[in-house]
């Protein structure tokens, strides 16, 4: 996939109009993104605390397990919007890509309203589970830490899934009704050629640092 590109043709309202849409929910992806880094980072460092608290001074993490289980949603779901942002996500382009105008972009429109009923559906039921483990009091096992921040990281992630799906649908129907616009904040079938030439850049890029 290649990212979506920002130049719009002059007079183009609709394309404006979805790159400053873009522009306002790409600051909150990102922090949502740099969150599930941050906790992948942390995860990483309190494993080696608990490998060598554990082999050097007998004394391992309260409730190791129980923090792994809460902090798996956060790197889980929190990136998702984002992926789904730069067109990071697997999809199945053997058939899409092999077609071209209007048909190309009704089956991307029909794609994404049935991801965004989905994501719908799950955010609805996730949500739902949060409610009951909050007012339940649900708690891990061991240590019986709260469970309810971590489920709550669901229905959040896919709330911002659902408006960069918006956003995308928005930005398919505008090259649906006039097939020879620029795409303007949608993820796009990148060509083999293309997908070649950012490699041959990427290969050399790193050839002339490792010369310097």
């Amino acid at each position: 996939m290649s990212r979506e590109r920002i130049a719009v043709e002059p007079g183009d309202a609709s394309g404006r109009l979805l790159i400053r849409l873009d522009a306002l929910l790409a600051p909150l992806e990102r922090g949502f993104n740099l969150i599930a880094a941050f906790f992948i980072l942390a995860l990483m460092l309190v494993g080696v605390v608990q490998v060598l608290g554990r082999k050097l001074f007998n004394a391992p993490i309260y409730g190791y397990v129980d923090l792994i289980e809460i902090s798996m949603a956060t790197f889980a779901f929190l990136g998702i919007a984002w992926c789904e942002r730069l067109g990071g996500h697997v999809r199945m382009e053997l058939l899409l890509g092999r077609t071209r105008g209007r048909l190309r972009w009704g089956l991307e429109v029909f794609g994404v309203v049935v991801a965004m009923f989905v994501i719908a559906v799950l955010g609805f039921y996730a949500y739902r589970h949060f409610l009951r483990a909050y007012e339940l009091g649900d708690s891990t096992i061991d240590a019986e830490y709260p469970l309810w921040p971590s489920k709550l990281m669901v229905p959040l992630s896919f709330a911002l899934l659902w408006l960069r799906l918006l956003i995308h649908l928005l930005g398919y129907l505008r090259l649906f009704a006039r097939p020879g616009l620029r795409p303007v904040a949608v993820p796009t079938v990148a060509e083999v050629e293309e997908l070649a030439r950012e490699e041959i850049e990427v290969v050399g890029l790193g050839g002339e640092q490792v010369r310097g």
